[in-house]
């Protein structure tokens, strides 16, 4: 296990690095369960399902990203941290001997190098123009097959199957009203989710229009600006994730924005941070703050 440490430090691994590598495979009881393969997940959605499912991973990508941007679920210190999710580092994934590498369709570009190092499980969330949530339940019973934990893998999709209809029951008042969920780029560009998001996807099942009727922006660049918000003026707009600390203050003070009727109206909602590319435990992160937010909000049904 030192002469691993040693060698990781002398490839150019940071110290975190290193010392999870060294947790990963010294403790392996950790991570693993006794008779449990060691995965390594590099898709967040495929991370989500794995731990969805009971199965701690050996290692991942973006890890302090990952536990800000999606807060669920919370991952055990012994994760190692393979670096970015474009450019995973596939030394120290050798380094880990990994049983299973978990990926989606977004790295059909490493997937043979994956293959040298250990067997890869491919399953598809997002497609451009596609509602992702099936996909997602789909991809915890084809998880739960391939590790051997069916029962588990159905009572989660019971459970999640349980959340989406006790909410859409408890907020079928408001379904009359439309809803904007977006993430906010900057003072004036806001991210938009349509049907083909997870977010627009359960707002679907959940019995309340989308007022965005276009495909999803995920782009970095937040590429729809605010004043396309006005195009529906009885709207409610929703809010995922904190707005950047430079928006604020530009928000506050932009006469775009405060002009908007759901904003004068006091219709905006806000939630927590969520992961937009996330898997079942999005999902149900999602229903569950939005379905708080909505009984909070002091709208009358």
């Amino acid at each position: 296990m030192v002469r691993d440490y040693r060698a990781a430090q002398g490839r150019g691994f940071s110290r975190r690095q290193a010392l999870a590598l060294l947790t990963a495979l010294a403790i392996p009881g950790k991570t693993v369960a006794a008779g449990q393969k060691r995965i390594a997940a590099i898709d967040w959605a495929m991370l989500e399902t794995l731990v969805a499912l009971g199965v701690m991973p050996i290692a991942a990508t973006e890890l302090v990203q990952f536990r800000k941007d999606a807060v669920e679920p919370a991952l055990d210190k012994s994760v190692a941290d393979l670096g970015l999710r474009g450019s995973p580092n596939l030394e120290l994934l050798r380094l880990l001997r990994p049983d299973l590498i978990l990926i989606s369709p977004f790295y059909v570009r490493f997937e043979a190098s994956f293959r040298t190092i250990a067997p890869v499980l491919s399953l598809p969330f997002y497609n451009r123009g596609e509602p992702p949530y099936q996909k997602a339940v789909d991809a915890v019973s084809a998880l739960a097959r391939e590790l051997g934990v069916e029962d588990r893998g159905r009572e989660v999709v019971a459970q999640q199957t349980a959340l989406v209809e006790e909410t859409r029951l408890s907020l079928q008042g408001f379904a009359s009203r439309p809803t904007y969920l977006v993430n906010i780029g900057d003072a004036r560009h806001v991210r938009v989710f349509g049907v083909d998001s997870m977010f627009g996807d359960i707002l679907g099942r959940l019995g309340l229009p989308n007022a965005w009727a276009d495909r999803s922006r995920y782009t970095f660049a937040a590429p729809v600006p605010i004043e396309n918000l006005a195009a529906e003026p009885d709207a409610r707009i929703v809010i995922i994730s904190d707005i950047p600390v430079e928006a604020r203050n530009g928000l506050k003070n932009s006469m775009i924005w405060q002009s908007l009727q759901p904003v004068r109206d006091g219709r905006v909602l806000m939630l927590g941070n969520i992961n937009p590319y996330g898997g079942i435990l999005a999902a149900a992160r999602f229903t569950r703050l939005f379905k708080a937010a909505m009984l909070s909000s002091g709208e009358t049904p």
